[in-house]
């Protein structure tokens, strides 16, 4: 096992679980789109290798979804809708400067 620090800045953690037809989920309320959404605007930006935007599992807080987790500043977005790309973007991007 080879142990190294972690090679990004931040990391976008969006949460794509899908839940059986009529239970909450995220999945169900276009968190997959958001996750590329992230990924998109964060390329566009030239901040790939300092922001990392992950598909993840359930983070045990359906029912307020779609959830996104902003690490290391352990910062939590719920009900996150396509408009809220931006705003979160800016708030990874805090204190970073572009990728050369």
């Amino acid at each position: 096992m080879r142990h190294a620090p972690v090679p990004f800045q931040r990391m976008l953690f969006v949460c794509i679980n899908r839940r059986p037809e009529g239970e909450a989920c995220c999945a169900a309320r276009e968190s997959e789109q958001i996750a590329e959404a992230l990924k998109s605007k964060v390329k566009s930006l030239g901040m790939s290798g300092k922001i990392r935007v992950s598909k993840s599992g359930c983070q045990d807080v359906c029912a307020q979804g779609p959830n996104v987790m902003l690490f290391p500043d352990g910062r939590w977005y719920a009900g996150v809708t396509l408009a809220d790309v931006d705003q979160i973007v800016q708030d990874a991007l805090a204190g970073l400067t572009p990728s050369a």
